[in-house]
């Protein structure tokens, strides 16, 4: 292709000093590049000047250099060559045409990850930045062997690494030209320990993929740009989110910070903007990070770190290490008393060494929390001697999650770290390439900052640890699972922030066990909590009972909570005459799980159905987590309701709730009301069977058995949605509109259809006299009450049809029945007047299935029949 250029750049071509080249790469004769010349040649021929034009070509994207062609009167013509020649010659045109193989113009060369700019050094804050180091791919791995590297993976040709360049060069100038602690000496020397690359040892480079497109491969570099964090020539995990100035600083902030524990400043670093060449260090930034370092407890977590790292190394006998732990006890209790240790050494030697030692580090010690810590854990300890409770694990002595982040973890760290300790982890299984996992790339970071010391984070990328992952039975990505003891759940909640913290929270307490509770502490737990499983045991329970309980607990993360107790007052309070005794009390109601033998207590999966059934508030909001479990397979009473009119919000939740709690009581005693009829029955077949002397009779009455479950019944829900926040779909779907007044409805999802007035027309309000009036009408069966339909009315068809079949099952079944027979009959018909057509040959209006043809037009067919018309089987 050729191209006009105009003259000024011309000129600069010509002109250029870069443009020079030997002449011992040009082929005398005609002036073009050799192909015998080595790919690897440093330097280009000088080009003859010709009186007719220039010609250039470019080759390979990776060239340093560019040729330079002789000078043209009337135009410049520039031509591309093939991608993949490695280095630039260019050649003299001839009086035909001017043709070069391995020539290019690195002038012409699009830059947009900012490669030549980096060429010359550049100012900021005063300060001297070297060019960014352009990374060698024949030499990546050698190159990034010593320290941190954050490397930027990019295209010349990618627009999204065009306009992330600035950014990346600003970034890298701000942090170069950064003192990690505050000091007089200039950063400018990066030969000072307080500079920023000595210190940190943490180095940015950029890697150009289509030049060196075998190591970007290497390192599965799939999109650009890609920003990839590698220590020690080894990859540690890739820059996720939006890539901005901002998200960039704070993944390299994390980073400093894990490295070097306590050297960032409390509130986050001020940037500057994109370009600019200066910016006020001391300045605090706009929006502070949401941190809380200390610096002693920094470097303190980081020597922990280290120390659990080389004690993990060593070889230990474990008599040895049992002789040394009771040694360490011993003295721990004695040197506690120092200030640096305080109130950590007080609570480990409490743990340690029970009782007696936990008094006496806490007098010695002079914390408070020692003393308070000794004396819980010598009242629990007395309270486990005398109820004989089982020993349940204590909490790992190991602070978790020390450094605040997401470990990245591979088989072995997942085997030694998860599977095989006590240990609560919290562990993302992610694909890269997936875009839900980038998306919450974010958050679950953030969740690793906020769990310090609480939690332990993890994360695997599948694509690394495939084994894992499937050994793990994923179905997608991303999978989010909660780990202890060898137990596992998954996290099915909303990827928000505060939703994940909600359920660490939550879990944080599984390391605990499952606590115990006294009837004023459960008083207090009621105020706070809708729903709560109570576990009644006695002297009698024994260790399988207790670890048959623990097991549930991990299941009801996020759920409900539940607690154990022996005492009496709760006992009274609940009726409870045996025991262990399992029940849920919801809003101070209970509900009892039916044990009818001492397995059915120990039945993991009976008991977690159970508590799945009635984990739920009497009247829960409806949110998008737990919509399904809510309005799948039952009537749902649901109250659309305005927190802005908080009078009126608060009345309307009271009423559904009254109305709920009296439905529920209607159920009760109806359910067992009928159940005492079917009773009642039995018994008079089986009178009359005595008087009348029929022992067939009697056996055959005394035989029957009573048998009714409450799940056998159109169950019925209540619930309630914010109309506010829900405002789209409530109108899209029910066409109510919250602005008018608080509406209730009656929704039937299975069938796709809501009830929203009584049966005298009027709106269905927050009242538990129009509920109860209305409930009774819509959950007969057929329903008294002309429903509206929350689907299009093609589906609305398919429900309709679909809720008739299940309300009339022998009706529809004789329908099917009669369909199904007259289809048969049409489609017999149609095959036997197919038969009269295909079946043999028709001659004379009669029929010789001895024939294969037809007669057409007085004439016959391809195939003559043997018999047919008296011919002999052959044709004229």
């Amino acid at each position: 292709m050729r191209l006009l250029l105009p003259s000024s750049l011309i000129a600069f071509v010509l002109l250029c000093p870069a443009l020079a080249i030997p002449q011992n790469n040009i082929d005398n004769e005609n002036g073009l590049s050799t192909k015998e010349d080595p790919p690897v040649a440093p330097k280009a021929a000088p080009a003859e000047k010709s009186n007719d034009d220039l010609s250039v070509q470019k080759s390979g994207p990776d060239l340093p250099k560019f040729a330079q062609g002789g000078k043209s009167d009337d135009d410049l013509t520039i031509q591309k060559a093939a991608p993949a020649a490695p280095k630039a010659v260019l050649g003299e045109k001839g009086d035909d045409d001017l043709s070069t193989k391995k020539s290019i113009l690195a002038a012409l060369r699009p830059d947009p990850a900012g490669t030549n700019s980096g060429e010359n050094s550049t100012i900021f804050n005063g300060i001297e930045v070297p060019p960014l180091k352009e990374m060698d791919g024949e030499k990546f791995d050698e190159e990034v062997k010593d320290g941190y590297w954050f490397i930027k993976h990019y295209s010349p040709y990618c627009h999204h690494c065009r306009n992330i360049a600035p950014t990346w060069q600003t970034l890298y100038e701000f942090y170069y030209t950064s003192k990690p602690l505050p000091s007089s000496q200039s950063a400018g020397s990066q030969a000072s320990l307080n500079s920023f690359q000595p210190y940190y040892n943490f180095h940015f480079g950029s890697l150009d993929c289509i030049a060196f497109g075998t190591a970007c491969d290497k390192h599965k570099i799939h999109a650009f740009p890609t920003f990839s964090l590698y220590k020690d020539g080894t990859f540690v995990k890739a820059f996720t989110g939006a890539k901005n100035l901002e998200n960039l600083s704070k993944f390299v902030e994390e980073t400093l910070e894990s490295t070097r524990p306590g050297s960032r400043p409390k509130e986050g670093v001020k940037l500057p903007e994109v370009g600019a060449s200066e910016v006020d260090r001391k300045t605090k930034p706009d929006t502070p990070a949401s941190k809380d370092k200390d610096v002693a407890a920094g470097i303190a977590a980081g020597e922990e770190h280290n120390e659990r790292i080389a004690q993990a190394t060593k070889s230990v006998s474990s008599k040895a290490a049992k002789s040394t732990s009771k040694a360490s006890s011993e003295e721990s209790g004695k040197e506690s008393s120092g200030k640096e240790s305080g109130k950590e050494s007080g609570k480990e030697s409490g743990k340690e060494s029970g009782k007696e030692s936990g008094k006496e580090s806490g007098k010695e010690s002079g914390k408070e929390s020692g003393k308070e810590f000794s004396k819980e854990s010598s009242k629990e300890s007395s309270k486990t001697s005398e109820d004989q409770k089982p020993v349940t694990p204590s909490k790992p002595s190991v602070t978790p999650n020390p450094l605040g982040s997401s470990a990245p973890l591979t088989a072995e760290d997942f085997q030694n770290k998860v599977t095989l300790t006590q240990e609560p982890w919290f562990i993302k299984f992610y694909a890269p390439w997936c875009h839900h996992c980038q998306a919450m790339a974010a958050n679950w970071v953030e969740l690793g900052r906020e769990m310090q010391g609480k939690l332990n984070i993890g994360e695997v990328n599948c694509d690394d640890e495939s084994r894992l992952c499937k050994d793990v039975h994923l179905k997608g990505y991303p999978t989010i699972l909660f780990f202890k003891g060898g137990e596992r759940v998954e996290y099915d909640g909303l990827r928000g922030l505060g939703d994940f913290i909600s359920f660490a929270n939550k879990a944080v307490d599984v390391g605990d066990g499952v606590r115990y509770v006294d009837a004023a502490s459960f008083k207090e737990m009621e105020e706070k909590e809708e729903v709560i499983f109570v576990y009644f045991y006695d002297h009698a329970t024994t260790k399988e009972d207790f670890a048959a309980i623990e097991r549930v607990q991990l299941s009801l993360i996020g759920h409900a909570k539940i607690v154990k107790t022996d005492s009496a007052i709760l006992s009274d309070r609940f009726k409870i005459s045996t025991w262990p005794r399992l029940l849920v009390s919801r809003d101070g109601r209970p509900s009892y799980y039916t044990a009818l033998a001492p397995k059915d207590m120990r039945d993991y999966r009976r008991v977690l159905s159970w508590m799945k059934s009635v984990w739920l508030p009497i009247v829960p909001e409806l949110t998008a987590s737990n919509s399904r479990e809510i309005m799948d397979g039952k009537f749902v009473t649901l109250g659309i309701l305005s927190r802005e009119r908080p009078d009126e919000f608060t009345s309307a939740r009271r009423e559904i709730k009254n109305a709920a709690l009296e439905w529920m009581d209607r159920q009760t005693k109806e359910f067992q009301l009928e159940r005492q009829e079917l009773r009642d029955a039995k018994q008079l077949r089986i009178e009359e069977a005595e008087d009348r002397g029929d022992q067939r009779a009697l056996r055959s009455a005394k035989s029957i058995k009573v048998k009714m479950e409450e799940t056998d019944r159109k169950d019925v829900g209540f619930a309630w949605v914010d109309g506010v926040f829900w405002e789209r779909w409530i109108k899209t779907t029910y066409g109510i509109d919250v602005k008018e007044g608080e509406r209730v409805i009656i929704n039937d999802e299975n069938n796709r259809r809501f009830w929203d007035t009584t049966e005298s027309g009027g709106d269905i309000v927050p009242s538990r006299t129009s509920i109860l009036e209305t409930l009774p009408k819509i959950v007969s069966s057929p329903p008294k009450l002309r429903s509206k339909s929350s689907t299009s009315k093609i589906e609305s068809i398919f429900y309709e049809v679909r809720s008739a079949s299940h309300s009339h099952p022998y009706i529809s079944l004789g329908i099917l029945i009669g369909m199904l027979v007259g289809l048969a009959v049409w489609g017999r018909g149609r095959i036997r007047r197919g038969k009269n057509f295909t079946g043999g040959s028709i001659i004379n209006g009669s029929s010789n299935s001895k024939g294969g043809f037809f007669r057409l037009d007085g004439k016959e067919g391809l195939l003559g029949g043997a018999g047919g018309g008296g011919q002999n089987g052959k044709v004229d």
